[in-house]
């Protein structure tokens, strides 16, 4: 692996995290306000649509950090090999799902994107909590958010077992285990988290 080759994956490991992985449960954690009824989610998002530089902090901590790891990401998986039919063992399994994750949450997170900001910026269409349920109501829509943000989840808390190994902070098999623990359990609740906020909309 070459010099330029290490700097980017280290940058592209490390953009998963921060900023992406603390937008992801921001994001979440907002959208959890739906559980509380309209009145709530609609004052959370006017809260966030009325803060200053919002453009500028959109672009700079979220859109130039996403379009970097996601395309970074799917290049990587181009020409990745998983050996599955070799070695079918747990691990090289986490690993060939984090590829198949990092796909299907590139492709929400465009649409996804596309249908609620970017229509927002362009053509002032409102985000509430009735346009949103709108959305959902198609179930067709419902499972595409449904699976990308099982997806989103599962990417980033396997990708912080894989963060950890990348990084030095866990080295040995003990730590693996334990950090692999974890990131399974923030897994579950996370998504928990995602998923009953989707109902809550429905």
């Amino acid at each position: 692996m070459d010099s330029s080759s290490f700097f980017f994956r280290r940058l592209h490991s490390l953009s998963g995290v921060i900023p992406l992985g603390v937008f992801l449960l921001e994001h979440l954690y907002l959208n959890s306000y739906a559980l509380k009824g309209p009145a709530a989610y609609n004052k959370i998002v006017g809260t966030l649509e009325g803060l200053p530089f919002l453009i500028p902090i959109e672009f700079f901590l979220i859109i130039l950090p996403l379009s970097f790891h996601g395309i970074y990401g799917l290049w990587i998986t181009w020409g990745a090999s998983t050996n599955l039919a070799t070695y079918s063992y747990y691990r090289n399994w986490m690993y060939y799902l984090q590829r198949v994750a990092g796909v299907v949450t590139f492709i929400f997170v465009g649409y996804h994107f596309y249908t609620l900001r970017l229509q927002a910026a362009l053509f002032g269409t409102e985000i509430s909590f009735q346009s949103v349920t709108e959305q959902l109501h198609h179930p067709a829509i419902f499972l595409l958010y449904f699976v990308g943000t099982v997806a989103a989840v599962y990417h980033f808390t396997n990708g912080l077992f894989t963060f950890c190994i990348t990084w030095g902070l866990t080295v040995g098999p003990k730590s693996q285990r334990v950090a692999g623990a974890v990131s399974t359990v923030a897994f579950l609740a996370i998504a928990a988290l995602g998923i009953n906020a989707l109902v809550a909309f429905r």
